[in-house]
């Protein structure tokens, strides 16, 4: 399912988390940087049930990467809480090519 990048989103994940992404070698960028998949037009997959998570591939730093994320809720909002991050695969890179 495509979606187009819109403003106003909010975004909420794990320190710790981010870092540890930030410093894995085969990842080499956290979180804050992943946000930038829902500036473009990305690639949404469901990913589970329980809980209801989703998998965006998209362009983070002119690479194909794909993301976990959750929709929550707060009093101000639903806000998305990224689970996970890695670069997409040779099978991501191919539905993400077959849907633009």
């Amino acid at each position: 399912m495509w979606y187009k990048s819109y403003i106003g989103l909010r975004f909420h994940f794990d320190a710790r988390k981010d870092r540890k992404l930030r410093e894995d070698p085969e990842r080499g960028i956290g979180f804050a940087d992943a946000e930038e998949i829902f500036r473009h037009d990305y690639y949404q997959s469901y990913r589970c049930e329980i809980p209801e998570q989703f998998c965006a591939t998209g362009w983070v730093k002119g690479k194909l990467f794909s993301l976990v994320y959750e929709i929550r809720k707060d009093a101000d909002g639903e806000y998305y809480h990224l689970v996970t991050l890695w670069k997409a695969t040779k099978e991501e890179i191919a539905l993400y090519e077959e849907n633009t």
